[in-house]
C-alpha cells in the first residue's frame, strides 16, 4: 500500500457529535478503574493458589498451570483485536460487551467444580484484557487535555497494583474461604462496572474508518497461541525439546506471514507503519523488558521465601506470608500512580520511563547481593513497585503521544500485549534459571535464585538503555516516518476537539 493510500485511509476517521452533557472526567475514571482492577486481580489471584487449585480440582501441576496459561493466551488474542474493533464501532459500546463476557467467564469459573469448566471460564475471562486499550482510548477522547496523562498513568498502573494485591489476597482467601472466592470477589466488581458503563458512560466521539483484516487477525491469534504456549511449557518440557523448538519455529513462520498479510491489507488489524514509528517500537521493546522483570518477581520471590530454612535459605513462609512480601510493591504503586501524570507534565514521559527502569533494575540488583534477610525482600518489592508505576504510566503515554487518535486502541492493546509476552518470557526464563541448580534434596539451590535476580536486573538496565533511544517529542514531524507526517495536524485537531468532559 503506497503512502497516499495510507494517508487516505487514516483520513476516514470521523467524529461523532457529542451529546449535550458528558459524564465528568472523575466519574468516568472511577467507572474505568474498577474493571481494570478486577481484570488485574483475576490474573494474579490464581498464581499463588495453583497448588490449592491442583488439589481441589483433582488435577496435576501441569493441568493447574493451564489456569494461568489459558487466561494469558486468550487475553493476548483479544486485547489488540477488540481494541481495534472499539476504535471502529465505539469504545464504550465495546467496553460493555467486553465486561459482559468477563462477567460470564468469571461466573462460570466461580460456579465450576471441574478443571475443564474453570478453564473455559478462564479463557472467556481473557477477553477482559481489552479493558485497558479501550480505557486508554476513552480517556484520550473524554478527559480535558491537562488530565489525560494522569488518567492514563493511573489506569496503566492499575495493572501492576491489581497484580500485587492479588498476590497478597490469594493466601487469606484460600485459607479462610475457598477457591471459588478467587472469582466471586472480582465478579462483584465487574458486574458493578458493567452496569455503570452501560448507564453512565457515553459513547466516545472518535471512530476509525475501514474494517478489519480478518486473515491477519487469525494469523496474529495463531502466533500468539504457539508462542505463549512454548514460553509457558518450556521450563517443564525443556527449552531444547522438539515440542518447544517446533512451537518457536511455527511462531516465527506465522509472524512472518502475519506481517506480510498486514502490510498488504487496506484495513490491517495492526498497521505496520504505525509499529515502525520509532517512539512506538522502542517503547514496545521497553514494555517487553518491564513485563519480564515484573512477573519474574511474582514467580521467584514466593518460591524463595516459602522454602524451609533447613535447606540453607528461605524463611519457611506460608502462602499468606509470602504474599505479604509483595505488599510493598502494591502499596508503592498505589502511592506513586497518582503523581505520574504531574511528573509526566513536568519532566516528560521518556525521562520517567528511564527512571522507572532504573528503580526496577535496582530492586533486582539489590536482591542479587542481599537476600538472606526478610527486610531485603520488602525493600526490593517497594523499589520494584515504584519503578513499575513510573514505567507503566510513561509507556502508555508515550504510545498515545505517538499515534493518531483512531489508532489508540490497537496501539495500546499491542503495548499491553507485549508486556504480557514479556511477563511470560520472564516467568519461564526465571523459573528455568532457578531450577537449573538443584540441591541433593531436589529443590532449587540458592545460586539459581541469585542468578535469576541478576538476570532480571540486567534486563531492566537494558530497558533503561532502550528508553534512552526513544525519540523525544512524539507526534513531532521528526518523530514520525515520512508517511505519517501528513497526519500530524489531523491528530492535533482530534486531540483538541474531543475533550468534552469538564468536571461539573
Amino acid at each position: 500500500m503506497v503512502d497516499s493510500d495510507y494517508n487516505a485511509l487514516t483520513q476516514t476517521v470521523r467524529e461523532v457529535p457529542a451529546p449535550g452533557k458528558r459524564l465528568g472526567y472523575r466519574a468516568t475514571f472511577v467507572v474505568l478503574a474498577v474493571p481494570a482492577c478486577a481484570f488485574s486481580l483475576l490474573q494474579s489471584l490464581v498464581l499463588p493458589a495453583l497448588p490449592s487449585l491442583e488439589r481441589s480440582l483433582h488435577t496435576s501441576a501441569t493441568g493447574a498451570s493451564w489456569l494461568l496459561t489459558a487466561y494469558l493466551i486468550s487475553a493476548a488474542i483479544a486485547t489488540p483485536i477488540l481494541g481495534r474493533v472499539g476504535d471502529m464501532i465505539g469504545k464504550s459500546r465495546m467496553l460493555v460487551m467486553v465486561l459482559v463476557a468477563l462477567s460470564l467467564g468469571t461466573l462460570l469459573s466461580a460456579l465450576a467444580t471441574s478443571l475443564a469448566l474453570v478453564l473455559v471460564g478462564r479463557a472467556i475471562q481473557g477477553a477482559g484484557g481489552a479493558v485497558f486499550p479501550l480505557a486508554f482510548g476513552i480517556i484520550r477522547d473524554e478527559f480535558p487535555p491537562a488530565k489525560v496523562s494522569t488518567g492514563i498513568g493511573v489506569i496503566s498502573s492499575i495493572l501492576g497494583i491489581g497484580a500485587g494485591l492479588g498476590m497478597v489476597m490469594a493466601g487469606p482467601i484460600i485459607e479462610h474461604l475457598s477457591y471459588h472466592w478467587l472469582f466471586w470477589i472480582p465478579l462483584v466488581m465487574i458486574v458493578a462496572a458493567t452496569v455503570a458503563t452501560f448507564l453512565f458512560l457515553p459513547e466516545s466521539p472518535v471512530r476509525a474508518g475501514g474494517g478489519i483484516n480478518w486473515a491477519g487477525a487469525v494469523c496474529m491469534s495463531a502466533w500468539l497461541v504457539t508462542g505463549l504456549l512454548a514460553l509457558s511449557e518450556a521450563p517443564e518440557w525443556g527449552w531444547t525439546s522438539p515440542a518447544v523448538l517446533g512451537l518457536f519455529g511455527v511462531t516465527a513462520i506465522l509472524i512472518a506471514v502475519w506481517i506480510a498479510l498486514e502490510v498488504r491489507s487496506d484495513t490491517p488489524v495492526v498497521d505496520m507503519r504505525m509499529m515502525r514509528i520509532p517512539a512506538v517500537w522502542s517503547t514496545n521493546l521497553a514494555a517487553l523488558l518491564f513485563g519480564f522483570g515484573m512477573y519474574a518477581m511474582f514467580v521467584i520471590v514466593p518460591q524463595y521465601v516459602q522454602t524451609s530454612p533447613s535447606q540453607g535459605y528461605g524463611f519457611g513462609s506460608s502462602v499468606t506470608q509470602s504474599g505479604l512480601f509483595l505488599a510493598p510493591f502494591a502499596v508503592a504503586m498505589l502511592l506513586i500512580a497518582p503523581i505520574t501524570g504531574r511528573l509526566t507534565v513536568a519532566i516528560g514521559s521518556k525521562p520517567l520511563l528511564i527512571i522507572g527502569a532504573l528503580f526496577s533494575a535496582a530492586s533486582y540488583c539489590f536482591l542479587g547481593v542481599v537476600h538472606t534477610n526478610q527486610l531485603a525482600f520488602y525493600v526490593a518489592s517497594g523499589l520494584l513497585g515504584i519503578g513499575v508505576a513510573f514505567g507503566f504510566a510513561s509507556m502508555a503515554n508515550l504510545i498515545i503521544e505517538a499515534v493518531p487518535p483512531d489508532q489508540t486502541g490497537v496501539a495500546t492493546g499491542m503495548n499491553t500485549n507485549i508486556r504480557s509476552i514479556g511477563g511470560a518470557l520472564g516467568s519461564a526464563i526465571a523459573t528455568s534459571i532457578v531450577v537449573s541448580q538443584l540441591l541433593p534434596s531436589g529443590i532449587p539451590g540458592p545460586g539459581g535464585f541469585t542468578a535469576a535476580f541478576l538476570v532480571c536486573g540486567v534486563s531492566l538496565v537494558v530497558a533503561a538503555l532502550v528508553a534512552l533511544a526513544i525519540p523525544s517529542g512524539s507526534l513531532s514531524p521528526e518523530a514520525l516516518p515520512e508517511s505519517h507526517r501528513g497526519l500530524l495536524g489531523e491528530a492535533e485537531v482530534f486531540g483538541g476537539a474531543t475533550a468534552y468532559a469538564e468536571e461539573p
